[in-house]
């Protein structure tokens, strides 16, 4: 394995290999808000200044590691190719001792969206096809309410999905978002979540 340096010719969206099992559908849609606004004016610029960190695997597929709500937004939104930086190049590794080292990087999460883990060969083939999550969103409205702060721990936000998974009701979640935000931002600042990074401490501490 070696560091590389970042891969600066386009690469088909169509093309990358997710690691992990689900998005949250409402911040890809908050990110495409945000393309949106911003694609007329300066899309290049956004596209240059975004790339996306990946590892070369088995049959020299690109799988990315990170970023994959903004990499489903901008597929969304008629992307055909964006910029990648490839971390390391596993491609001479048999299937078995790739998934092994991905995991060991904390590089893969295989958890579907009851929180259960799976086997590697159900993480789906492309971006396109990565279910929802409702609760990975909820996790990630509550970071952008300010009731966590972001955190450069792998998948953080999966765990504070999982936390909220077992704390906030399903239904509350699909019928009543906003509801279910106040609930998520209440519980994120209790000493209850406070094994989990980015805890910002009860409101006042």
């Amino acid at each position: 394995m070696q560091n590389l340096e970042p891969e600066l010719k386009p690469v088909a969206i169509a093309d990358l290999r997710p690691t992990q099992m689900t998005i949250g559908k409402r911040e890809v849609a908050r990110k495409r808000a945000e393309w949106a606004k911003r694609a007329d004016k300066d899309a290049a610029n956004f596209l240059g200044s975004h790339m996306i960190p990946a590892v070369i695997g088995p049959k020299r597929r690109m799988f990315i590691i990170d970023h994959h709500h903004l990499v489903r937004a901008l597929h969304e939104e008629g992307v055909e190719h964006i910029l990648i930086n490839v971390v390391a190049d596993l491609s001479k590794l048999a299937k078995p001792l790739f998934w092994t080292f991905m995991e060991n990087r904390n590089w893969l999460h295989p958890y579907d969206a009851s929180g259960a883990r799976v086997p590697h060969d159900k993480i789906p083939k492309s971006i396109a096809k990565l279910p929802d999550d409702p609760y990975r969103s909820l996790a990630g409205a509550v970071r952008e309410a300010g009731g966590c702060a972001k955190d450069a721990t792998p998948y953080a936000e999966f765990l504070w999905a999982d936390f909220l998974r077992h704390r906030v009701a399903a239904k509350l979640v699909v019928e009543d978002f906003a509801g279910a935000l106040t609930a998520a931002v209440d519980l994120a600042r209790s000493k209850d979540a406070n094994y989990l990074p980015g805890w910002s401490g009860p409101s006042g501490d």
